[in-house]
């Protein structure tokens, strides 16, 4: 196979990726090209499976020790020291996992409200390269971006 230099490489992303192409107009067009693509039902479908996976591993990361195992604080570094950071490291996990749950629950919130692919923030449609990558999103780029400081 002949190998290609850099010209050449750069020329073909130049040619893909320049205004008005497809990749640009799908990205400016919004959630209708995606919709076309994968139904409403399909995306709650895959979401419901998604649910079911973080709610489990929420409920194994909250359960509470089992009986006779307890968690002990003594005075000398390594006493206890492994189980307090495996339980604080717990605690931030299952932070994590209760906030993908609760974003997956609002866009199956937003599904059933008919109002999927809008920004929660500012009502704009999210474009739809950002819903096939991130189906549980509920904000546009810039709106997340802006949230997330």
């Amino acid at each position: 196979m002949p190998r290609l230099g850099k010209g050449a490489a750069k020329l073909t992303m130049r040619e893909t990726y320049r205004p008005g192409s497809s990749a640009a107009s799908a990205w400016r067009d919004g959630p209708s090209r995606y919709d076309d693509r994968v139904s409403t039902d399909e995306i709650a479908a895959q979401l419901e499976v998604r649910r079911d996976e973080l709610a489990g591993e929420l409920a194994r990361l909250t359960a509470p020790p089992e009986a006779g195992v307890g968690v002990g604080f003594g005075k000398r570094v390594g006493d206890g020291t492994t189980e307090a950071v495996e339980r604080f490291a717990t605690t931030a996990q299952a932070r994590s996992i209760a906030a993908s749950l609760a974003a997956v629950d609002r866009v199956l919130a937003k599904i059933a409200e008919g109002t999927y692919g809008r920004c929660d923030e500012c009502g704009a449609e999210i474009p739809a390269l950002r819903l096939e990558a991130m189906p549980a999103t509920a904000h546009c780029f810039a709106c997340r971006a802006a949230l997330e400081g």
